[in-house]
């Protein structure tokens, strides 16, 4: 018995904390939707993707900087997201970078967006791209439009709460 004692690894237990961490692991993030859109309502979607695509995601070689979304036919599309080929496949295995693709919800959130959207001045964009588990889930979400006039009044907002925050520091 002290044999196996001696061989055990005591301390090389797996933090709760780390384990959380990778079970939701942020792939990619449109930051910039943010700053131009004002985010209304959001909806967690799988999407439909070939195993180059996995593969490159994981990787973290997706750009969502410029993708948007349609409803048509009952089914959400995803736009004009740059997924870059896989290296380790040939040309013939890999996928296309801009190819249209499907996401993954509910018949009943579907028709709530398609009534969100039916009102003038929103759109529905993808805000971010993380792991769930081991499933690849995209965080979609209704944004009105922000003039430029609103993008400075908010800049000015932020601007003053951080000079607030620096003048409470210093006391």
């Amino acid at each position: 018995m002290e044999v196996n004692r001696k061989m055990s690894k005591k301390g090389k237990k797996k933090s709760k904390k780390n384990s959380l961490v990778d079970g939701n692991r942020r792939l990619a993030e449109n930051r910039q939707a943010k700053y131009e859109y004002e985010i209304l309502e959001t909806l967690e979607t799988g999407l439909e993707l070939l195993g180059t695509e996995v593969k490159s995601i994981r990787a973290g070689k997706v750009n969502l900087k410029d993708g948007f979304c349609l409803v048509k036919k009952d089914q959400i599309l995803l736009h004009n997201v740059h997924i870059s080929p896989h290296n380790h496949a040939g040309k013939f295995f890999n996928h296309d970078p801009l190819r249209i693709k499907k996401l993954l919800a509910h018949r009943k959130e579907i028709e709530k967006l398609k009534m969100n959207l039916e009102r003038k001045g929103l759109a529905l964009i993808p805000l971010s791209l993380y792991l769930k588990g081991s499933w690849i889930k995209l965080k979609i979400g209704i944004g009105k439009g922000r003039k430029l006039h609103d993008k400075r009044d908010r800049e000015k907002a932020n601007d003053m709460k951080r000079d607030v925050a620096n003048a409470l520091k210093r006391f």
